[in-house]
């Protein structure tokens, strides 16, 4: 089987991200502020960097709203 569309060489670091991700429960906002910083090096660069930053914003916004620390 072809993996290259699913696993593509900028996810061939280590572990695989959504395995991170899932083996410590994190939700949608937690995981993408991991995937974008896991591979800004290895694919966009400070696009990706600036997309981690939106959803860790946007997790801080949530966590304010609900009054947690």
């Amino acid at each position: 089987m072809n993996t290259k569309g699913i696993f593509p060489d900028h996810y061939e670091q280590g572990i695989p991200c959504w395995d991170y991700i899932s083996s410590h429960n994190m939700d949608f906002l937690q995981g993408n502020v991991v995937k974008y910083v896991t591979r800004f090096k290895y694919k966009n660069g400070l696009e990706d960097l600036i997309k981690a930053r939106t959803y860790l914003d946007k997790l801080i916004s949530e966590l304010n709203k609900r009054g947690e620390s």
